[in-house]
């Protein structure tokens, strides 16, 4: 009999090992007694095969046969990333500039 396979969703916190990542997953509990809800993470390392990842992407692992000592976990897919700042610092300058024509 096969056990459930766990799937999670995670962010790329390091990948500075080639064909690994670092995936930070949160999650949020109940305080047992005090019933306030709490923050919690935890780190894995994943299997990246193609190393499609990078740092700040969310992806979706899966667990998995033990693959080395500390990792246990594959990524299944990329679900999206950060975007990039320099896109967002050309934007600021263009319309700074649109804003000095305009003044003149």
């Amino acid at each position: 009999m096969k056990m459930p396979v766990r799937t999670l969703q995670g962010k790329v916190v390091s990948h500075k090992m080639s064909k690994t990542r670092t995936i930070l997953v949160n999650r949020r509990q109940k305080h047992p007694k005090y019933g306030k809800y709490i923050n919690l993470s935890t780190k894995y390392h994943a299997h990246d095969e193609k190393d499609v990842s990078k740092e700040g992407d969310e992806v979706l692992i899966q667990e998995c046969r033990p693959i080395s000592k500390t990792k246990s976990w594959k990524i299944l897919e990329v679900l999206g990333g950060k975007k990039p700042v320099k896109k967002k610092a050309e934007k600021k300058v263009k319309e700074e500039i649109k804003v000095e024509e305009q003044k003149e």
